[in-house]
C-alpha cells in the first residue's frame, strides 16, 4: 500500500525541484529524504525523477504520480474541511489552444468536459512553439491548433484531424451585396484578411491571382477574435470560417455572402504518445468524434 507520508515528501521535492531545498522545507537530512524517494520509487515501480544538472525533473510517472498525490491531498484537506463531496475527486485536463484559433471551435470541442463536477478544464493559449513545448514537458495534456506541427520519424506527435470548416466572405446585412458574384467581391469591397504568414492567407491569395483580382485590404489580423470584431464593426468583408461568427449569424447581425471555393480551415488535435496518457484526452476526442457522426 502507498504510504501517504512518501507521497507528502515527493511532492514537496516535485514543487522544489532539489532534494536540497526540499530536505531544508522538510527539515530532514537530505540523505533521509532521498531514502525515502527511492522507498516510494519501489513501491511504485518507476523512476519519478530525472536529474538535469543540479536539479530534478519529473519523468512522465513522476508527472503522473503528482497530478494523483495532489488530488489525493485536495480530497483530505476537503474531507478535514467537510464531510460533504469526499468522493468526487476532480481530474484535470490541461488544454493548450493556438492563441489565434476560434474560440467558438474551442468551446464546442469542450462542451463535454465543462461543466461536469469531476473533471477541471485548464486552458491555455499561445503561440504553436511555446505550446507544443509545454505538451513535450507533460504540462499539456493535448494542443488544439489549425498548424500541423512538423513530423519525421523520431517525432512523438499525434496528430487528430478533427473538422474541416469552409471559408466564407462575412459581411453586414447590406442588401446591396447580396447576390453578386465572388469575384465581384472581391474586386469592389474591402476586404478584412488574414496575415500573410497564414495557410489560410496564403490560400486565399492563390485564390484572387487564380481569379485575376487585386483586393482591397482594409484590415489584416492574425486573431481570429479580431477578424470577427472588425467585420462586427463593419470595416469590411471578412475572410473566415463561418463557425467564428457563428451567433452573429444566428442573430442576423452578419451574413455568409459567398463561400470560397476550395478555401478550408484546418482543426487539429496534438498529443503525444504517451505510457501514461491522460484518460479524458480519449474521452474528449472520442465525445467530439460521436457528435460529428
Amino acid at each position: 500500500m502507498l504510504n501517504l507520508h512518501h507521497l507528502r515528501l515527493f511532492r514537496a521535492v516535485a514543487r522544489d525541484g532539489t532534494l536540497t531545498g526540499a530536505a531544508r522545507a522538510l527539515n530532514l537530512s537530505q540523505s533521509a529524504l532521498s531514502s525515502q524517494i527511492r522507498t516510494l520509487e519501489a513501491a511504485l515501480g518507476h523512476d519519478l525523477f530525472e536529474r538535469r544538472g543540479r536539479g530534478l525533473v519529473l519523468t512522465e510517472a513522476g508527472r503522473i504520480a503528482l497530478d494523483h498525490a495532489e488530488a489525493i491531498f485536495k480530497t483530505a484537506e476537503d474531507l478535514t474541511a467537510t464531510l460533504k463531496n469526499t468522493g468526487t475527486v476532480r481530474r484535470a485536463l490541461r488544454v493548450g489552444a493556438l492563441a489565434t484559433l476560434s474560440r467558438n471551435f474551442q468551446i464546442g470541442l469542450l462542451a463535454p468536459l465543462i461543466g461536469r463536477p469531476d473533471v477541471e478544464v485548464v486552458l491555455r493559449s499561445g503561440s504553436q512553439t511555446d505550446l507544443l513545448r509545454a505538451l513535450e514537458a507533460l504540462s499539456l495534456d493535448i494542443v488544439l491548433t489549425n498548424l500541423v506541427p512538423a513530423r519525421d520519424a523520431a517525432s512523438r506527435y499525434l496528430i487528430h484531424s478533427l473538422a474541416e470548416q469552409p471559408i466564407s466572405l462575412i459581411g453586414g446585412t447590406d442588401t446591396g451585396l447580396q447576390g453578386r458574384s465572388v469575384a465581384d467581391l472581391l474586386a469592389s469591397e474591402p476586404l478584412i484578411l488574414p496575415t500573410p504568414e497564414s495557410a489560410l492567407r496564403a490560400s486565399f491569395d492563390a485564390l484572387v491571382d487564380s481569379l485575376k483580382v487585386v483586393p482591397r485590404i482594409a484590415a489584416e489580423a492574425d486573431d481570429m477574435a479580431m477578424l470577427r470584431l472588425l467585420a462586427r464593426a463593419g470595416a469590411g468583408l471578412a475572410v473566415i470560417p463561418p463557425i467564428v461568427v457563428r451567433d452573429e449569424l444566428a442573430s442576423g447581425a452578419l451574413v455568409e455572402l459567398a463561400r470560397l471555393k476550395g478555401l478550408t480551415e484546418g482543426f487539429f488535435a496534438v498529443t503525444l504518445q504517451r505510457r501514461f496518457p491522460n484518460p479524458l484526452v480519449a474521452e474528449l476526442l472520442e465525445a467530439f468524434r460521436m457528435e460529428d457522426l
